[in-house]
């Protein structure tokens, strides 16, 4: 017999890594349970996040491009847009895309309960289930995959349905006439980047001096040239001090050294400054599971925490919140429970920022090593020398590898352009396999692709168009 098939473990919240975990146990032969609040596995991700963003933001690129094919001869007439039918669409692709991983759960005979969980003790939930009714059960490892929710600034909060924080935009109640984005990082810009499409002005403040905070400033130069055509206004360096509601709208306050206008209405205001672990669990204390000051779960390398019985993984253990982080620890996490020999140790986790143009990057960046004081030398193709970039009008991207001078292996992979997402994966996999540059150069890539420029910025380490980043002694 399955040395695991006597386990019977909980996971708490369904979003990927929960589902994940749980489907892994189930295929290693555990009795599974799998809680979360909503009527199907999904979580943010399916039902308020990833999915239905991206739904949304390829309407965008439609209706963008059909704007921009005027520079080919081609016109079309001004898009009509019918909020009803468009937010119909989205929520069909959430509707089909949590149905189906239902009927996965079910078909690998994952108990699934609608509710939400408290700890009575390491191994003993109490579930208040949706249609009524608790239940205690005990089970003999528990995974801990709540997830994040979105952050709130005390000092912004109205009660009033003309502030919308990441969940509100993406129920798409209507296109208002101006809206302003308070926060320059990916959810913001993504959201923004789908009511601009849609026709609405939209004013993007950030405290910090550039947009996506943290990113390349080289990866970031495109997007931000791209979304000041785009967008009514960028406001960098610049704070938001008040928020007050009038009949009209939301008058705004500002605060700043480039601030011209100190206050201005919207008609409404998206705050995305960040999401927050959700770690407050019922019960919790009840376990010897330990939460640092930032709120995330301490785990080690197999996602246990420091109560042997209890795993964690996902938003709620910490940076980077993204959902194919999620799903990779989950798995790790059922592996160890399962008594195999595992850690939860990627040299790379892939970042993308779905907005047009794409920013994806994976690995060491040339700010992280700047910071580190690191040697690096930096190769970079530009797409206005790329022939698919030509072809299809978009030119404004740009690959470039970070590599170790020394050794010439691939440290770090940055792009900007079209379909950035869908490139980063050749990168991750040179850094996770340590590829030097020229095993990149040497690697056949089919002709025209986007995907050449990754092997075209390897061919230039071995040119003279590189730079190279020292720190001060």
């Amino acid at each position: 017999m399955n040395e695991t098939s006597n386990l019977h473990i909980a996971v708490i919240g369904a979003g990927p890594g929960g589902y994940a975990a749980a489907f892994l146990a189930a295929d290693l032969g555990m009795k599974v349970t799998l809680i979360d609040s909503e009527p199907n596995p999904g979580g943010v991700c399916l039902y308020r996040g990833c999915i239905p963003s991206k739904a949304l933001l390829h309407v965008a690129k439609v209706i963008d491009e059909s704007r921009h094919a005027k520079n080919w001869g081609i016109e079309f007439a001004e898009p009509k847009i019918d909020i009803a039918r468009l937010r119909s669409f989205k929520e069909s692709v959430v509707n089909k895309l949590t149905n189906g991983v239902g009927q996965i759960a079910r078909f690998r005979k994952v108990e699934y309960l609608q509710g939400r969980a408290a700890f009575e003790n390491s191994t003993t939930l109490k579930v208040t289930k949706a249609d009524g009714g608790t239940q205690s059960m005990s089970f003999d490892r528990i995974v801990i995959a709540t997830g994040s929710r979105p952050a709130v600034v005390p000092s912004l909060k109205l009660d009033t349905p003309r502030m919308m924080d990441s969940t509100g935009a993406l129920n798409l109640e209507d296109a208002p006439k101006t809206l302003l984005v308070v926060g320059g990082g990916y959810i913001g810009l993504e959201l923004g980047t789908v009511y601009a499409a849609l026709r609405t002005k939209v004013s993007v403040v950030e405290m910090t001096g550039g947009l996506l905070p943290g990113a390349d400033r080289d990866l970031v130069l495109p997007l931000h040239k791209r979304m000041e055509k785009i967008f009514d206004s960028i406001m960098l360096n610049t704070t938001v001090t008040g928020v007050k509601e009038e009949a009209n709208g939301i008058r705004v306050s500002f605060d700043g050294p480039e601030v011209k206008e100190r206050e201005k209405v919207f008609d409404k205001v998206l705050v995305s400054v960040g999401r927050k672990p959700n770690s407050e669990i019922p019960g919790l204390e009840n376990t010897q599971v330990k939460v640092g000051q930032r709120g995330f779960i301490q785990v080690n390398k197999q996602l246990q925490t420091d109560d042997p019985a209890i795993y964690a993984i996902g938003d709620v253990v910490g940076e980077p919140m993204l959902a194919h982080k999620a799903s990779h620890e989950g798995r790790t996490a059922v592996e160890a429970i399962a008594g195999h020999k595992v850690a939860f140790e990627p040299n790379a986790i892939p970042a993308v920022v779905f907005t047009d143009p794409e920013i994806a990057w994976a690995g060491l960046t040339e700010t992280q090593a700047q910071k580190e004081g690191r040697t690096v030398k930096v190769a970079k193709f530009p797409w206005g020398a790329s022939g698919r970039a030509v072809t299809i009008d978009r030119t404004e991207g740009m690959t470039k590898l970070i590599i170790d001078p020394e050794t010439e292996r691939v440290l770090g992979v940055g792009i900007v352009g079209a379909g950035a997402g869908e490139l980063i994966s050749e990168g991750v996999l040179a850094i996770e396999m340590a590829a030097l540059a020229k095993d990149i150069a040497l690697t056949i890539h089919p002709h025209p692709t986007l995907s050449e420029t990754v092997m075209e910025s390897a061919e230039v380490f071995f040119g003279t168009s590189t730079h190279v980043y020292r720190p001060k002694r």
